[in-house]
């Protein structure tokens, strides 16, 4: 939002828990990564910074459109969309002596476009341009929040420049092992040969890592999974829940939102699982998670109804739930996913429900165009007390009428 160039800004986790992203001017008043809320709200305060709860709707929204205007300046293939907010792009039709001009191109049209502020890493290898990526953002005021690494000089000083700790695909304990190697940044790391790679970072996978970051391609692109092999809906509770019922209303919901996607893939489930989490449990200085209680239910033949889910998903909070404990999370995972049209099912099974089908579209439908479940199954209740917390929530503004941005 132009109101708050060059203000300090803060997102939360969900339910207002921790900080999960910085800008730079939070990060120089010490603002401090994945700490508590309440701990840094002192500083917040001190300093005017922004602050927000997670906004789901608006990130996907806008994920969504970012990606797409990729998508239009690219041959068809070309764009891997990795995370919400990350792409690999296959540039391998632009002249090595374009690739700077071209990156910027990107960046300005994105921006352009969509509003988003984005970073370009170029290297021959998707480790390698997760290298080039990361100095980019570092080195705002030299690249430009672009960097293009074509010369061997440049990718070892990049590779020089990278702790292994920040490498992609190595982990806080393989960092600590490769420390006792003495390798400390990316350059000594990628020195090193196969073998010793297989041998000391995970086998195949290490093998893998150090090619890419010798400049040797081995992750190909990916293309967009269409259909989902698992759906889970899974969420933080705003505050601890102990009561039976406001669970039961809680898994309920969250079976609705994953029969929507199951749904939105024309596939079917024939298994439901959920799981319930305690609240930690505090020993003397010490803090201890609660076990997570699981349970799963297969269903005599795939389904995609959300009545029939609920009913199987509530069935296990029975079993699961304990009196006297309280609970901080749940979620609900469908799997064994089929097409919606090829569902396998005995002799002595009644024929599939074409009502009960055109029921659950309709509800789809009108959920969609209305917005806040307008239309929902009675188990999944009303008033929900136990919903995530977002009390710093921005508005959404591209998915809700009511939400527009005003301009006066």
């Amino acid at each position: 939002m132009p109101h708050l160039e060059g203000r300090p800004v803060v997102v939360l986790s969900n339910n207002d828990g921790c900080i999960v992203s910085r800008t730079d001017e939070a990060k120089k008043i010490g603002v401090e990564m994945a700490g508590p809320y309440f701990k840094a709200k002192p500083l917040i305060e001190a300093h005017g910074v922004a602050t927000f709860s997670s906004n789901y709707n608006l990130y996907g929204d806008l994920s969504w459109r970012v990606m797409e205007t990729l998508r239009t300046m690219l041959p068809a293939g070309s764009v891997e969309v990795y995370s919400v907010d990350e792409a690999f792009l296959d540039l391998s039709h632009i002249a090595p002596e374009n690739l700077k001009d071209f990156a910027f191109h990107i960046k300005d049209t994105v921006e352009q476009w969509t509003g988003i502020r984005v970073s370009i890493g170029v290297a021959p290898t998707k480790v390698l341009s997760k290298v080039a990526n990361r100095l980019c953002k570092k080195h705002k005021a030299v690249t430009n929040c672009v960097l293009v690494l074509d010369t061997p000089r440049k990718l070892e000083q990049a590779l020089e420049k990278t702790p292994v700790e920040d490498i992609w695909g190595v982990g806080h304990q393989y960092a600590k092992k490769l420390q006792l190697y003495q390798i400390n940044n990316a350059l000594e790391l990628s020195k090193k040969d196969i073998p010793w790679a297989t041998k000391n970072l995970g086998g195949v996978v290490g093998a893998r890592l150090l090619r890419e970051l010798q400049g040797i391609p081995s992750r190909e692109m990916e293309g967009e999974l269409v259909n989902k092999k698992m759906i889970a809906t899974t969420r933080m509770f705003g505050s601890p829940v102990k009561e039976l019922a406001d669970i039961k209303e809680a898994i309920a919901t969250y079976t609705s939102r994953a029969a929507e996607k199951l749904r939105r893939q024309n596939s079917a489930a024939n298994t439901v699982s959920v799981f319930i989490v305690p609240k930690e449990n505090s020993t003397g200085n010490y803090f201890r998670h609660g076990p997570t209680l699981s349970s799963y239910t297969i269903l005599p033949s795939a389904t995609s109804l959300t009545n029939e889910l609920i009913k199987a998903a509530v069935k296990q909070v029975d079993h699961l739930f304990e009196a006297g404990r309280i609970y901080k999370k749940a979620g609900v995972t469908l799997s064994g996913i089929v097409p919606d049209n090829a569902i396998q099912s005995s002799l002595f099974d009644p024929a599939p429900n074409e009502k009960a089908r055109m029921l659950m579209s309709m509800m789809d439908n009108i959920n969609f165009a209305m917005r806040n479940d307008v239309l929902k199954f009675a188990a999944s209740g009303t008033s929900k007390d136990w919903k995530m917390r977002q009390e710093l929530r921005s508005p959404r503004y591209t998915t809700r009428w009511e939400e527009l941005f005003e301009i006066r």
